[in-house]
This record gives C-alpha cells, sequence and structure tokens, in this order.
C-alpha cells in the first residue's frame, strides 16, 4: 500500500560495494585500473579493424560493435562509482538513476543480441562456407548489428516507464554500486508486483532465447565441425569458435546468476558480487580474448607496432 503524506524521493544513496572507509581508495585504484584497461582495449580493437582492410569482414564487423557496446556498458556505471569510492556522501539524482537504469537494460539486452548476431555468422562461415557471401551481405550484417540496438533500447525504455510508475518515499539508500532493479524495488512504497513480473520476463526470456540460439548454432557448428576429415580443418574451426565460445561463457554465466534470482537483501549482497563480473571483467577480458586467441587481429597489431616502429 502506498503510503499517505509520503515525500517523494528526489536523490538516491549508493551504498557501493562496501561501506567500510579504509578500503574505499583502493577499490578506487583498482577499479580506474580495470576501466583504463577496459577502454583501452576496447577503442583499440575498434580503431584496429576500422584501420585494416583484411579485418573488413563480417566477424569482425560484429566484434568491433561488441567493443563498443562493452564501452558504453561500463562507462555507463564506473564514473559515478569512481567518484563515489571518494565522495562522502554517495548520491545519485532520481533522474540520473533512471537514465543510468535506462541504459543498463538497454546494453546488456543489446550485448546479449550481438552475441547472438556473431554465433550465427560463425555458423553460416562453418557450415554454410559455399553460400557465405550472399547469406552475410552488407544489408544482413547492418540488420544483425541495427536490431539489437533498437530492439535492446526499447526493452529499457519500457522497464524505465515502468519503474517510474512507481513511488519512492524513503528510505533512499540503494544496496549497489549503480542502479539495479532488485534493489530499487526493496525501496518501492508502492505495488511493485507488475515491475517485478515484467523484470523477470524480459531478463529471463531475453536471456533464454539468445542463448538458446547461440546454443543451437554451435550444435550445427560442432556437428560440422566433427565431420570434417581434415585435422588442420577441424582445428582452424575450433580456432575461430574459441574466443567467442569464451566471451559467452564469462557473460552468460554471470548473467543467470544475477537475474534469475527474487528480489531480496541476500540476493542483492551475491548480486553485489556477480555484477562485478558481467559489469568489469567481461568487457575489459573480451579484447584480450580476441587479440590473443586470433591470428588475423594478432597480425593486425603486429603490423600497427612495425609501422609505429619505422616512422620513428
Amino acid at each position: 500500500m502506498l503510503k499517505k503524506n509520503y515525500t517523494a524521493v528526489t536523490e538516491f544513496i549508493l551504498l557501493g560495494l562496501t561501506d567500510r572507509a579504509e578500503l574505499q581508495p583502493g577499490l578506487f585504484v583498482v577499479f580506474l585500473v580495470i576501466y583504463l584497461i577496459t577502454v583501452i582495449g576496447n577503442v583499440s580493437m575498434i580503431l584496429l579493424i576500422r584501420s585494416d582492410p583484411k579485418l573488413h569482414t563480417p566477424m569482425y564487423f560484429f566484434l568491433s560493435h561488441l567493443s563498443f557496446v562493452d564501452l558504453c556498458y561500463v562507462t555507463n556505471v564506473t564514473p559515478q562509482m569512481l567518484v563515489n569510492f571518494l565522495s562522502k556522501r554517495k548520491t545519485i539524482s532520481f533522474i540520473g538513476c533512471c537514465i543510468q537504469f535506462h541504459f543498463f537494460i538497454t546494453l546488456v539486452i543489446t550485448e546479449y543480441y550481438m552475441l547472438t548476431g556473431m554465433a550465427y555468422d560463425r555458423y553460416v562461415a562453418i557450415c554454410k562456407p559455399l553460400s557465405y557471401a550472399s547469406k552475410m551481405s552488407k544489408c544482413v550484417c547492418l540488420s544483425l548489428v541495427a536490431t539489437p540496438y533498437i530492439y535492446g533500447f526499447a526493452n529499457g525504455l519500457a522497464q524505465t516507464i515502468l519503474m517510474l510508475r512507481l513511488s519512492f518515499c524513503g528510505p533512499n539508500e540503494i544496496n549497489h554500486f549503480y542502479c539495479a532493479d532488485p534493489p530499487l524495488l526493496v525501496l518501492a512504497c508502492s505495488d511493485t508486483h507488475v515491475k517485478e513480473t515484467a523484470m523477470f520476463v524480459v531478463a529471463g526470456s531475453n536471456l533464454t532465447c539468445s542463448l538458446t540460439i547461440i546454443l543451437i548454432s554451435y550444435l550445427f557448428i560442432f556437428t560440422t565441425i566433427l565431420r570434417m576429415r581434415s585435422a588442420e580443418g577441424r582445428r582452424k574451426a575450433f580456432s575461430t569458435c574459441g574466443s567467442h565460445l569464451m566471451a559467452v561463457t564469462i557473460f552468460y554465466g554471470s548473467l543467470f546468476c544475477m537475474h534469475l534470482r527474487p528480489p531480496s537483501e541476500a540476493s542483492v549482497e551475491q548480486g553485489k558480487i556477480v555484477a562485478v563480473f558481467y559489469i568489469f571483467v567481461s568487457p575489459m577480458l573480451n579484447p584480450l580474448i580476441y587479440s590473443l586467441r586470433n591470428k588475423d587481429v594478432k597480425t593486425a597489431i603486429r603490423k600497427v607496432i612495425q609501422k609505429k616502429l619505422f616512422a620513428k
């Protein structure tokens, strides 16, 4: 029931990862380093793909957009978090919280289907190599990239509108380091049943749907690879899929732990630890995974380094 004579909340206090003051400077340094590595890694990946003609293929086109989404994803949360590590009053305005909330959902869902598009690209490349050029034309690639952005934005907007329909009359302390669903629902003064149901439906359906498509794609991929007579052919095919599989495992593994649990104080505390993995660790590792395991990317990096050395 909505309380009478309530005062609407105009700002929230983010409690962060821990309330221990002596740990704040150390955490600031750790997450600043992670953020800088993530920004440098993803920006470098985007610029590398744009600059090298040999990387102007559908696979790297998707990878450049994955890097862009990861960059936006971590930037949506990190600057506010870093400021709060060094601030006594760790506040975020109500509007600022809603904006962060909207873009967080938008970018999570966009990443779901960006990874799904990359799985489909690998399926066509390995299972339908003769029709790869027609099936993965420029128009198809643009559609497979644009759809996740549009669909993610629409989902984020719908969830934000449902959140704005709730009333917040205090307390205003969010037990998290960003504006997330479960801790916000705990603070609501009005009935959260509709928003809670929508949260589970959107998170569960998109997570399950995208992961199912990825798993089906890899079922066909592995079946095709096992039928190959050449050991070298099998090795190359596995190599092109290995980086994507690692990225999918890290991202989806942590998300399953995060979203498919009812909002409660215990789940929020557990969720903060899990959130560190998919907000910070996954975007930081993706450029490293693709650069260290990918021959084409390593060759492009060597070319750039050699050009810089000869230029000097």
